[in-house]
């Protein structure tokens, strides 16, 4: 009774709270939205026994690429006008999708009535391990079968950050360079002068 209480609170506030999202005609609150669909989808993936997925959703999504939508969203100077403008501009383009998307959705309902796919033999390897929970069988398998393909993932994204470091990476020749090697040698009677002014001259610049 608490699991189908739970699945129908998660399944509804993911519903509503992605709705409003669409909704919302402040950026700021739309992504705050966001956030809170994100975590009911997080409930959801804790009741099928999916945790891993679930602290995905938490940690990546909600810590760190809805929480960077956030800082954007906020940072940017949106025009509110310019932007309801292109929303009734592109209105009859996102009616076309939203159709396109409906006659899929009804399509894959119908498909799922009619019979399942059979698409094959699982493999004997992928299996789950006996006795552990889902995310040490995940990791596991990752660290074992497919540990030469996490570590080229981990190269690409190694190479991706790289790559966005050089290309932002710009030098100003307005801007004075600082150069540390030079600080640090410099001796205190190059950096102080120690004057002894006399009364009533005043300073000199």
């Amino acid at each position: 009774m608490i699991q189908a209480f739970a699945f129908y609170l998660f399944a509804t506030l993911t519903i509503l709270s992605g709705a409003v999202t669409i909704l919302s005609r402040n950026p700021v609150h739309s992504v705050l939205w966001l956030i809170l669909a994100f975590f009911n989808a997080a409930g959801l993936m804790i009741l099928i026994g999916a945790e891993f997925i679930a602290m995905l959703l938490v940690i990546v999504y909600v810590g760190a690429v809805a929480v960077l939508f956030l800082f954007v969203v906020m940072m940017l100077n949106i025009d509110f006008a310019e932007l309801r403008s292109g929303f009734i501009k592109n209105f009859p383009l996102g009616i076309a999708l939203a159709l396109v998307f409906l006659a899929e959705l009804v399509m894959g309902v119908g498909a799922f009535k009619a019979g399942g796919l059979v698409l094959g033999t699982p493999d004997p390897a992928t299996a789950p391990i006996a006795g552990l929970s889902n995310t040490a069988a995940i990791g596991a398998l990752l660290y074992s079968r497919y540990l030469f393909l996490f570590e080229a993932a981990g190269i690409v994204l190694l190479v991706a950050m790289i790559g966005a470091i050089v290309l932002t990476h710009r030098q100003r020749g307005d801007v004075r360079s600082q150069n540390i090697s030079r600080q640090v040698a410099r001796r205190p009677e190059e950096a102080t002068v120690n004057l002894k002014p006399e009364v009533g001259k005043g300073v000199t610049l």
